[in-house]
């Protein structure tokens, strides 16, 4: 583990409101650098009720961090925001977040500059490297089965049913609105079912696009006891081509080093948890069919797996955290869950070195806790010279950004 001066964490949004923005799997930062979204909210020491309002706005770092409210919205959580980020059809004014309205979940293209905005059918959960196309899923079912990364607000409608046909991931087209499921809760429940998948709920989570947006991974995950276990799938973005590429009962946290290769934090039976590099299986992708409102069917034959490479950072990053790739591959950022102290630390890890470099530790009070406790949730600047965090350790909930390019640079 290296030894180097810790950059300083400097708070780019300030009380008495508190300010997050999101998971760890986005950038905050405009193409131009200039503007970091964020999401204001009145309290941070509770759950959030339908009624609780979020402030969508944009930090202007040009102007002494000044806040710029931009829209409000009853569709957030703790853990992931609003699903709040630049659309990468034109990331110098365009922003994408999700809403509700009408007794549904919707997502808000916005012009930050002229305020022109337009409202789409479906909410979103992962967008396309291109900005055209999202994937998306039941925010109501997964605020029931995991608090804190769903939306309180609308009745599940398959709330009594384990693993339903009807209900899963969808794909919506950015452009038109037009959306259709694309995989079920139930065709990917019938995968290799074991007598475990009986007890109780079945769910989806954590969609991302690969790096050319060829691939998506999602997980699938289902209730056993009190606990959970988990599989990891890709697909193509139409739902075809599915591939369970970790299934030894649980995966966490992960980021696509490439289209693919996939580190995560996952368990295989015979060496236990670590950060895995897996590799995709998956078939080079097809061409998407057009976009329908036919629900999904089962294909022939799912993909029966992929092939895991190795451990990443062995002795080093010896526990789970929010993993992500540097713009360059080079680095790996993550953090930790709060120590004994109550402490959370975040990392840089070079893996061409084995190098474990910790560059911050933050409080974070034992009574902010659940769902509503404030990970740290590292991101990247656009060229991997700066990192932001959501952090309480001040005692609110701001962002701070550290400088780390003469780490990186080195």
């Amino acid at each position: 583990m290296s030894e180097v001066e810790r950059p300083v964490a400097r708070a780019v949004t300030a009380g008495p409101k508190h300010h997050s923005f999101g998971y760890y799997d986005k950038t905050p930062w405009d193409a131009t650098g200039r503007y970091m979204l964020a999401l204001e909210l009145e309290f941070m020491d509770r759950p959030n009720t339908p009624d609780d309002v979020g402030v969508v706005g944009m930090v202007d770092l040009a102007e002494g961090n000044r806040f710029r409210p931009l829209a409000e919205t009853r569709a957030w959580n703790w853990q992931q925001g609003t699903m709040l980020q630049w659309l990468e059809t034109a990331p110098e004014r365009l922003i994408i977040h999700n809403g509700r309205e009408d007794g549904r979940y919707v997502s808000r293209i916005r012009d930050v500059h002229t305020g022109e905005t337009r409202t789409l059918p479906r909410p979103v959960y992962a967008v396309s490297r291109d900005g055209e196309s999202a994937v998306t899923l039941n925010f109501s079912r997964v605020h029931r089965t995991r608090p804190g990364y769903g939306y309180v607000g609308i009745p599940d409608q398959w709330e009594n049913e384990p693993a339903p046909e009807q209900d899963g991931i969808y794909r919506m087209d950015l452009e038109t609105g037009e959306s259709r499921l694309i995989i079920s809760l139930a065709q990917i429940a019938a995968f290799k079912h074991d007598e475990t998948m009986d007890e109780g709920r079945h769910w989806f989570n954590h969609l991302l696009f690969s790096p050319d947006s060829s691939r998506f991974i999602f997980l699938h995950r289902w209730q056993v006891g009190k606990g959970r276990r988990t599989r990891m799938f890709t697909a193509n973005p139409d739902g075809s081509d599915i591939a369970c590429v970790a299934d030894h009962e649980m995966v966490s946290h992960f980021d696509w080093r490439d289209p693919r290769h996939i580190l995560a934090w996952a368990r295989q039976h015979g060496r236990g948890d670590y950060y895995y590099l897996f590799r995709d299986q998956g078939a080079p992708p097809q061409r998407p069919g057009g976009p329908g409102t036919t629900r999904a069917t089962t294909p022939p034959q799912l993909n029966p797996g992929s092939r895991e490479v190795g451990i990443v950072g062995e002795g080093l990053l010896d526990r789970d955290g929010h993993c992500s790739y540097s713009p360059d591959r080079r680095w790996i950022l993550t953090d930790s869950y709060p120590d004994r102290e109550s402490y959370r630390t975040l990392i840089l890890y070079q893996p061409a070195e084995n190098r474990r470099i910790d560059i911050g530790r933050f409080y974070s009070a034992k009574e902010i806790t659940g769902e509503f406790r404030c990970d740290l949730h590292p991101r990247w600047n656009r060229d991997g010279t700066q990192v932001c965090i959501d952090s309480i350790h001040e005692g609110s909930r701001q962002l701070y950004v550290l400088d780390v390019s003469e780490i990186v640079s080195r």
